[in-house]
């Protein structure tokens, strides 16, 4: 050990090697954000009151909406896994009856593929129409939508919602849900 470290009191060195120790695992760790602003680990954690780009809305809202014409386009954007060109059934989904799922496209970064995915399925949701109503959901405290409504937005979307506490919500209401499977992904 080197002179100087061994005339630091216990106290100080244990601090030194604990804040080198936790320097180094944040070094490793990565970004809560993206530099575009999207939210790119922990998805399920607590979410912000709002977003940007959308309008927050509870349970009573949203039925209100589903009875009003035009009817918005619900989607729901829980994750599954895709794996060799498919997505894998690990377990039964449910949704908000009449939802679109576009798994995964909610993600924090998406490749070009999954984008494309998510455009395509979006736009003929609205019939290509951006201020068609869209209401994009998950569970609660999840990112996953609150990343889908500011895509949407950067798209020029321009009447989107966020049901935040999504499905749980939903469920806790005592509201039907349907099974749910994925949109094709082309």
């Amino acid at each position: 050990m080197p002179r100087a470290l061994q005339r630091l009191p216990l106290r100080l060195l244990a601090a030194a090697s604990l804040s080198l120790l936790l320097g180094h695992a944040q070094a490793d760790t990565p970004p809560t954000f993206t530099p575009d602003g999207y939210r790119a680990t922990l998805y399920r954690s607590p979410t912000p009151p709002q977003v940007e780009g959308g309008r927050v809305i509870d349970t009573a809202a949203l039925q209100a909406m589903m009875r009003g014409h035009p009817a918005p386009v619900l989607i729901d954007v829980y994750r599954r896994q895709w794996l060799h060109e498919r997505f894998i059934e690990d377990e039964p989904h449910a949704n908000l009856p009449g939802s679109l799922w576009l798994p995964n496209t909610g993600d924090g970064v998406l490749s070009p593929d999954w984008q494309r995915y998510f455009e395509h399925h979006l736009r003929l949701a609205t019939g290509g129409e951006p201020q068609y109503p869209v209401v994009f959901y998950c569970r609660a405290d999840c990112w996953l939508s609150w990343n889908a409504v500011k895509r949407a937005a950067h798209l020029g979307y321009t009447n989107l919602y966020w049901y935040r506490d999504g499905l749980d919500a939903w469920q806790q209401a005592n509201l039907p849900v349907q099974a749910a499977q994925p949109a094709p992904f082309p």
